[in-house]
């Protein structure tokens, strides 16, 4: 089972990962331990790999700091459900091969802390009280994460989704 980790609305990159914990400040193997720091102390101790983040509106904005992002797969984090992702977040998420779901009954639905299974493939999240069947990636973006991440699919098609 996983953890329902809630969070609300504008959660930017600076909140996921201080500047000054980035990777080229203190080292690519300790980064992803600062997730959180400020914002959630205990996220990046006690975070288990499969648990999940979810958030309200324009989760991610702020800068374009990919190792947000990286920092978030590192620690195990098997999917983001939010209302909305900032554009570039979403964009560097997904390259990196972490499931983004937009649905707001979701967000609604779930409490932290809350136990979940998540079946990704199917966009299946099964709760405590039910079933909730979340709202599908566009078609170019389950390509990608069925590929594993936008690297992977390069050098499996040698080309974009779509092209």
């Amino acid at each position: 089972m996983a953890r329902v980790w809630k969070f609300g609305d504008d959660v930017d990159t600076d909140q996921i990962v201080p500047g000054r914990y980035a990777p080229y400040m203190t080292s690519e193997a300790e980064f992803f331990r600062y997730a959180f720091i400020e914002h959630r102390p205990e996220f990046a101790q006690n975070v288990r790999p499969g648990d999940i983040i979810v958030a309200g509106d324009n989760f991610g904005c702020g800068s374009s700091r990919e190792y947000a992002p990286l920092a978030l797969k590192k620690l195990g984090i098997a999917a983001i459900i939010a209302n909305s992702f900032a554009r570039i977040f979403f964009r560097n998420a997904i390259n990196l091969g972490i499931p983004l779901f937009e649905d707001r009954a979701a967000v609604s639905a779930l409490a932290d802390g809350e136990e979940v299974e998540l079946d990704v493939a199917n966009g299946l999240l099964r709760t405590a009280s039910g079933q909730i069947q979340l709202r599908k990636p566009p078609a170019f973006v389950q390509e990608i994460l069925a590929a594993g991440t936008i690297v992977d699919y390069l050098r499996r098609y040698g080309r974009f989704p779509g092209e």
